[in-house]
């Protein structure tokens, strides 16, 4: 297995909107959310390309999570704003969007709402046309854990791996000690353990 590092990484952040959460019940949003927050800190601290798409914002899926907004504020102008395409990776607009921001990357990990609809399907395609795909799934969810159970199975059938938030910044960055684990240890403090305290 390789190893993803941060000059070969793609974070691709799908559909955090602020209905789509409601449409996972097998996790807490909270946690949801500072997953997604922990992936656009590191995007941003670690100069690593990231792509963010939403689904029918005028609908009830709703715009994005205002934490996106904030801390991305470039990339929130240039999401991908589909209408209705639940595989991202079918809407041309968002593949030329991750292939001009991979640059020739090759490793991609992606969270987002839901994991048994969309994210299983462009992590699945993707990996079919030569990437190496994880998915960080506590950094989304689905409406029942059958359906994520059902999903994850089906992806990592497929050769995706799955990890959670923790275990991919360990990946990404090998040492506490270096520059770049100075730059991602406040963000796992802040959000990722922080929400086993309160």
């Amino acid at each position: 297995m390789k190893k993803f590092k941060i000059e070969d990484t793609v974070i691709l952040l799908i559909d955090h909107q602020q209905g789509t959460i409601n449409f996972s019940a097998n996790r807490p949003h909270d946690v949801i959310i500072s997953r997604a927050r922990a992936l656009a800190l590191l995007a941003k601290g670690l100069n690593m390309p990231v792509v963010l798409t939403t689904s029918q914002e005028d609908m009830q899926q709703g715009p994005l999570i205002n934490d996106l907004q904030e801390i991305l504020p470039r990339q929130y102008a240039e999401r991908v704003k589909r209408q209705g395409i639940t595989n991202a990776w079918d809407d041309a607009d968002f593949k030329t969007a991750v292939l001009k921001a991979a640059g020739g990357r090759k490793n991609i990990v992606m969270a987002g709402l839901t994991n048994d609809v969309c994210i299983v399907w462009p992590a699945i395609d993707m990996q079919e046309e030569g990437f190496d795909v994880q998915v960080v799934i506590d950094g989304g969810g689905s409406p029942t854990q059958i359906a994520e159970d059902v999903a994850r199975s089906t992806w990592e059938a497929n050769g995706v791996r799955t990890t959670t938030i923790s275990q991919f910044v360990s990946e990404l960055i090998g040492s506490w000690a270096s520059p770049e684990g100075e730059i991602a240890k406040p963000i796992v403090i802040d959000e990722i353990y922080s929400l086993l305290f309160k």
